[in-house]
């Protein structure tokens, strides 16, 4: 095969993969604007009614979409990971957030990949590569210069309620990628099953924690609107679909972009202030979530023929028989592979 023909017969996958992760990244974008919505349309202090709001009625939608109850073990493997993602993320992720100050549930939250990264290598197989660790590590770095402020020492129930919520969605990340889907199942069901598993789990504790739900005006009812639907249906259906057509640890790369969309959406629409320093976090952190799409160069194929060898036969014009080419010798030899 030819450099040409190789690369007539690659662009198109790599236009269709750039595709797929660019539908996947608008998943942590679109998160990424919760907390603006949460703190201009939405009542104070109920992050467990909301976190209710947005899986339960999101997963029945999806449902009556997809016209799919799971099978079998799939009952148990949606609750499990209907828990991890959705039923114990939520919930941990707002305690962290109301009780760590300055942005740090953020930055606890962005060393997911590192996390991820671990979980591959016990439960998929794959061993994560020295630019896989340090691209994690910018990651963090650049969220941490984005968000995090001084202020106050750090609560330890919200540190652990952060450390358990990254680990909750890392492991929930990396078994629906080992468990996939059941034959015929597409990532709409998967989504609506886990989304409304996630939600039954929420739902008594925001009743025991919170008590009724609030007097909702019509800026409220617009804003759950956005948030189950736009939010969490659709941006959870793209997220559970890239995980099943990318590695784990690619599409939990995509995760800084939902704090960086916090920011951006801060200055933009509230007012907020950019300092230099935060410019340079956002270019950080940016720069290792395209980093981390990166895959390795192929090395199995040659397009190139080898050099001849002296004990190459000569043709009848004295010139040397042209060398096999390595893509037909590597079925035969494998030490070539």
């Amino acid at each position: 095969m030819t450099a040409h023909t190789a690369n007539a017969v690659t662009a198109p996958h790599t236009r269709s993969r750039l595709s797929l992760i660019a539908l996947t990244a608008l998943a942590p974008i679109s998160w990424g604007t919760t907390y603006a919505v949460t703190t201009e349309f939405l009542p104070a202090d109920r992050p467990l009614f909301t976190g209710l709001v947005r899986a339960l009625p999101a997963g029945l939608l999806l449902l009556a979409i997809s016209r799919t109850l799971p099978r079998g073990v799939w009952w148990g493997k949606a609750a499990v990971l209907g828990a991890l993602n959705i039923g114990a993320f939520f919930p941990l992720l707002f305690l962290s957030a109301y009780r760590l100050p300055g942005g740090m549930a953020a930055v606890v939250g962005s060393v997911g990949p590192l996390f991820v990264a671990g979980l591959a290598t016990v439960l998929l197989g794959e061993r994560p590569t020295v630019r896989t660790l340090l691209t994690g590590i910018a990651a963090a770095l650049g969220v941490s210069l984005v968000v995090l402020k001084a202020a106050g020492a750090l609560d330890p129930v919200g540190l652990v309620a952060a450390l358990a919520s990254t680990a909750s969605m890392s492991t929930g990340t990396v078994l629906t990628k080992r468990w996939g889907r059941p034959a015929g199942v597409g990532p709409l069901a998967l989504t609506g099953w886990q989304l409304t598993a996630g939600g039954l789990l929420i739902a008594p504790l925001a009743l025991l924690v919170e008590g009724a739900p609030p007097a909702l005006d019509g800026r409220a009812i617009g804003g759950y609107v956005y948030l189950a639907l736009a939010n969490t249906a659709v941006s959870y259906w793209l997220w559970f679909r890239g995980i099943g057509r990318l590695s784990a640890t690619q599409v939990t790369f995509l995760g800084p972009l939902s704090p960086l969309t916090a920011a951006v959406v801060g200055w933009s629409a509230l007012g907020q202030a950019l300092t230099p320093l935060q410019l340079l976090g956002m270019a950080i952190a940016f720069g290792a979530t395209v980093l981390g799409q990166l895959r390795p160069r192929p090395t199995g194929l040659l397009t190139t023929p080898p050099t001849p060898t002296p004990t190459s036969k000569a043709s009848p014009a004295g010139r040397p028989r042209p060398a096999v080419p390595l893509v037909g010798r590597a079925a035969k030899d494998p030490v070539r592979r």
